[in-house]
């Protein structure tokens, strides 16, 4: 089974979690959206291990992935936001779902940035891309701090020992990705589910816009400290005695 037939697998589970949210009152409802979105992270998972195991990774997949992954949570938002069927309802949508797309972006790249860096790799060779105007729009926004995180590569660049570096730079960072995994779209998966059980989804709606957006912004000015504190040390003053 080839890694693009995995995402639409995963496509199809989506689509079945989104039909099973229309229903989000009904806490059977709920649990069946939640076993489905499960379903579907992990062909969301598993596509791009078909992929590296087959060699088979592309531009198209990359971007296929990304399709799938972002067109399953608009689904099931636009889903639950015509079930709700009121104008503060999709206003909080569409806000959310704004939110979604910037935040998960982001985190996708700073992650795709910690796991390249540890392996001592400073960005030289870019992964290969399709061009599309869908993938460039993707791409944008968690590309959108390159100029700053350029810094950091540029000196992993140029080091005399880039694995030492990268190991350096991994044990210092992994607090903030840690922290940054709850931009993941696990989370949302959890959220999504808790907030239909108890009976009120905007609870997610408002989660997404105002707790995770912080999240985001506190992590990236972290990370960029991290950064900024290997690429020039801060001096420690003497002890007087």
């Amino acid at each position: 089974m080839s890694a693009n037939m995995v995402s639409f697998i995963g496509l199809a589970l989506g689509i079945g979690a989104a039909i099973a949210y229309w229903n989000w009152d009904a806490p059977i409802a709920a649990v069946v959206g939640l076993i489905l979105s499960i379903a579907w992270l992990i062909a969301d998972g598993l596509d791009g291990m078909v992929a590296r195991a087959t060699q088979t990774a592309s531009a198209f997949g990359r971007l296929l992935d990304g399709i799938c992954d972002h067109g399953v949570f608009i689904l099931i938002y636009v889903v639950i936001a015509t079930s709700i069927g009121t104008g503060e309802g999709w206003a909080l949508a569409v806000v959310a779902g704004a939110a979604h797309v910037i935040q998960s972006s982001l985190y996708e790249g700073e992650r795709a940035r910690f796991h390249r860096r540890v392996r001592g790799d400073s960005g030289d060779s870019p992964p290969a891309r399709t061009g599309g105007l869908l993938e460039r729009g993707y791409d944008a926004i968690s590309h959108g701090i390159d100029r700053v995180a350029d810094r950091f590569d540029q000196a992993l660049r140029s080091s005399r020992d880039p694995a030492r570096f990268g190991l350096d730079y991994g044990l210092r960072a992994a607090p903030v990705m840690k922290l940054m995994a709850l931009e993941s779209a696990n989370m949302r998966v959890l959220a999504i589910f808790i907030a239909c059980l108890v009976g009120n989804p905007r609870l997610f709606w408002w989660f997404e816009i105002v707790p995770l957006t912080l999240l985001i912004i506190a992590t990236l000015v972290w990370h960029r400290r991290v950064e900024a504190d290997l690429v020039h040390p801060r001096a420690v003053a003497p002890v007087n005695t």
